[in-house]
């Protein structure tokens, strides 16, 4: 079974140009992917000044994406952070949430996500705030589809550590407190899970008492430590019998746009070929298909430089392989070649 299959902008740095991001979802709407929800980071009129007036430039840019998924038969979403609003859900906090719900409303939005991640969340009545919140806005929204991002979407610790202890039965609360018809984010056993099996995401699924919807953390590579690294390689970890365990797959993509479609393809093939899956083909097919036989061919070669070395590391392989890529006249080689000179770099993990 292939789970509803999108793309969720969800990460921090510098977003996709708008070019790029139109391109990412005419090209992959054709090969499966049916909606994709726009929701980075850096967009602070989305998170942190989510309760400020949305600049004109911001409203024309939602109307762009959404005539293109809708040019394309792509259902559009947008992802909001109301950042802390469950600190205190009152009158001012409710009108300014109101008037972004209605923006959301006049262009188009079809999958509305509210997202409570990365923030602290050590607080008493977290779920019950949380579900309240999302209630609200189911009556209120004219968008087909309600998600949630908990604050706690994996069993990964470092969340803990982060922003404070979750509460006793979190998701338990949740899944019991929270409308059915309200679907749930879960990223895995990890905040950029390796794998995922059968048995953990029907575990989380009794918490939530609905199927989780997959937010895959891969290829994302945000973060000081993450940006060091072009993830590149297929999809590995996802074997197609999960497709049954989940009410949606998102892949939170790369810094770059046009070399996050190669394994974005791959997951496609994970899911249609089941057992019979090899990354390594799905890779080189996958390539092809974006790059070109011969520019393909070259980042094959250097998967080990690109993917598993980090850019401090390369030495003086930096200027030749910078020079390698700008000689290639195409938008996957200028990624590259970016990112050689440094134009992803993250100073901090969490911005």
């Amino acid at each position: 079974m292939i789970p509803d299959l999108g793309i969720i902008e969800g990460y921090y740095g510098r977003p996709w140009s708008d070019e790029r991001r139109e391109h990412a979802i005419a090209f992959l709407a054709p090969r499966g992917y049916r909606f994709f929800l726009y929701a980075p980071k850096a967009d602070d009129f989305l998170r942190k000044r989510w309760r400020e007036p949305c600049p004109a430039e911001g409203g024309a840019r939602l109307r762009r994406i959404a005539a293109r998924c809708k040019a394309c038969g792509v259902r559009f979403g947008v992802g909001l952070s109301p950042y802390e609003l469950y600190r205190d859900f009152s009158g001012d906090a409710k009108t300014a949430l109101a008037e972004r719900l209605a923006l959301f409303d006049s262009v188009g939005v079809e999958m509305l996500a509210i997202l409570f991640d990365d923030m602290r969340g050590d607080l008493p009545d977290l779920a019950r705030t949380q579900v309240d919140i999302l209630h609200w806005i189911a009556d209120r929204t004219k968008a087909q589809r309600l998600l949630m991002c908990p604050s706690y979407y994996t069993d990964d610790p470092v969340l803990d550590r982060v922003f404070g202890s979750r509460p006793a039965n979190y998701l338990e609360d949740i899944g019991r407190l929270l409308d059915g018809r309200i679907e749930v984010f879960w990223t895995g056993e990890e905040v950029c899970a390796r794998e995922y099996s059968a048995g953990h995401l029907a575990r989380v699924g009794g918490q939530l008492r609905r199927k989780p919807f997959l937010w895959d953390n891969y290829p994302v590579n945000d973060g000081a430590r993450m940006s060091q690294f072009l993830h590149l390689r297929a999809f590995t970890g996802r074997p197609a019998v999960i497709g049954e365990k989940l009410s949606g797959h998102a892949v939170n993509p790369a810094l770059q746009p046009t070399l996050s479609l190669i394994p974005a393809l791959t997951l496609i093939e994970s899911y249609e070929r089941g057992e019979n899956y090899e990354y390594g083909a799905a890779f080189l097919r996958a390539a092809k298909t974006v790059l070109g036989d011969a520019l393909a061919q070259l980042v094959q070669s250097d998967l080990i430089a690109l993917q598993d070395t980090g850019l401090d590391w390369l030495g003086d392989r930096v200027a030749r392989l910078r020079a390698r890529y700008a000689a290639i006249d195409h938008p996957g080689a200028k990624e590259i070649v970016d990112w050689l000179d440094g134009q992803y770099r993250f100073t901090t993990e969490i911005a």
